[in-house]
């Protein structure tokens, strides 16, 4: 009752330019890592269908073993050359695995679709068909985490001097990408 005829104040939060730059910083971090985990995890499961292929294959070609074998070695040999979101920016490297990855796809498919057997056995029908798919998808995934992390780089470059309220100056990199077509 003492307070009957006061008003109560009522304070609004506010919010400076670093909170909302912040907020827009973590996001665009948040969705660079999404579409690279995307794009990553569907060249994991290509990778597996091809192992898988692989496997179907030395079974179904007992008298292929030698040229089998150097097929696993080449998909182990893959699986090394991958590139991660640093190394990227050597673009010898993603040559290296694309050139390697296709070579190995196109023979793998080749090879299953040389069998008798492929016209009815549905497991090699249906790896071939991921691993086609799969690969037909890397540009398109290459493609978003290019257009999303030039976002997140244009973000960086026009906001360097408010950065520095939300993170430390060391961990302001500029992303590489894919296809540096954009800024240009």
């Amino acid at each position: 009752l003492v307070n009957c005829g006061k008003k109560a104040e009522i304070t609004h939060p506010t919010f400076t330019k670093a909170d909302s730059l912040t907020d827009l910083y973590l996001s665009l971090q948040d969705s660079v890592l999404q579409s690279w985990n995307v794009m990553i995890n569907d060249d994991n499961q290509k990778i597996k269908a091809m192992h898988n292929l692989l496997h179907e294959l030395m079974i179904t070609s007992s008298n292929q073993d030698d040229q089998l074998d150097a097929y696993e070695e080449q998909l182990d040999h893959l699986i090394e050359l991958r590139y991660n979101q640093k190394s990227m920016a050597n673009e010898d490297l993603i040559e290296e695995y694309d050139f390697a990855s296709n070579l190995l796809v196109t023979e793998l498919i080749t090879q299953a679709e040389s069998k008798t057997e492929f016209a009815y056995n549905t497991t090699l029908q249906k790896l071939v068909e991921e691993i086609r798919v799969a690969d037909q998808r890397v540009n398109l995934y290459r493609e978003e985490y290019d257009a999303i992390t030039f976002k997140y780089n244009t973000f960086l470059e026009r906001n360097r001097n408010y950065l520095s309220e939300i993170t430390q100056k060391d961990s302001i990199e500029l992303r590489p990408l894919f296809e540096m077509t954009y800024g240009d």
